[in-house]
């Protein structure tokens, strides 16, 4: 197992709940996302939250990105644990939006913007770009980008004005293999980028988000004492994993394990059961 430590917390959910016109969706969430420290490298997080169809997951992702205000509870972000404001956290959504009437470069350069001074943006777009291999496509407009490069594009943009986390909403969906491969090695790259980058997961694909994070969490529905379900999707404490602790975090080719494989197994009988 490889050594590791944890810091300060990066991300809490406190007691978050939420109901729309007196229907419960989600009930009393709890859940924290701590830095991750491994000696002689600088090691992000890769969280993922799991649940069924239809259980609240993108409600609690729009929580998360500050885009909606919860029923009750709080969601505190980065080392000074400040309440998510809009823009605190980027959030990827599954079409990957851009200014169809911009380069790749204006875009990025626009993002950049509201949080660095003109030069300091500049400065900002230029890295990005090299370090997610789209230099040669800067002066594309979107509709001239393929599928993977509009998805590294959209990926640069929500860091570049975001404080270090970045949500993803169902990343995996609609993408053939090749695809997905890349978007693990995108995945990787921006947790190496910086100690304090984080990347949380809203996915149905169980295997390979459990293959790359380091923390788990599944919504599902707690019964009461005469066996009926009680409304609003929760996190039980059984179902909070610590990938690092199990020793299936940091592996290259963890899918390939058996003890992998077990675990997927387990999460999906899990969210058969909720």
């Amino acid at each position: 197992m490889s050594p590791y430590s944890y810091k300060e917390p990066v991300l809490t959910l406190e007691g978050v709940s939420m109901s729309y016109h007196g229907e419960v969706i989600l009930r009393d969430i709890d859940a924290q996302v701590l830095d991750v420290v491994r000696p002689g490298m600088s090691q992000g997080q890769v969280v993922g939250f799991y649940g069924r169809s239809g259980i609240g997951k993108s409600v609690l992702c729009r929580i998360m990105a500050g885009l909606i205000t919860p029923s009750q509870g709080t969601v505190r972000v980065g080392v000074e644990q400040q309440p998510v404001v809009p823009g605190t956290v980027g959030f990827v959504q599954q079409r990957y939006p851009l200014f169809d009437h911009r380069t790749l470069h204006d875009n990025l350069l626009v993002a950049a913007q509201r949080k660095h001074a003109p030069a300091a943006a500049r400065e900002q777009v230029e890295t990005y770009l090299e370090r997610f291999c789209l230099t040669q496509h800067r002066k594309k407009y979107p509709a001239h980008l393929s599928g993977g490069q509009r998805q590294r594009a959209a990926i640069a943009q929500q860091l570049l004005c975001s404080d270090h986390l970045i949500l993803l909403d169902e990343p995996f969906s609609g993408l053939d293999v090749a695809m997905i491969d890349e978007l693990k090695k995108i995945i990787v790259e921006v947790t190496t980028m910086d100690e304090l980058n984080t990347v949380i997961i809203i996915s149905h694909d169980i295997q390979t988000t459990t293959a790359l994070a380091d923390r788990l969490w599944l919504l599902g529905y707690e019964r009461d004492a005469a066996g009926q379900l009680s409304p609003g999707a929760t996190i039980a404490k059984e179902h909070q994993y610590n990938l690092a602790e199990m020793g299936l975090a940091w592996h290259e080719n963890v899918e390939a394990e058996p003890e992998f494989g077990q675990f997927v197994e387990h999460i999906k009988e899990e969210i058969r059961r909720s």
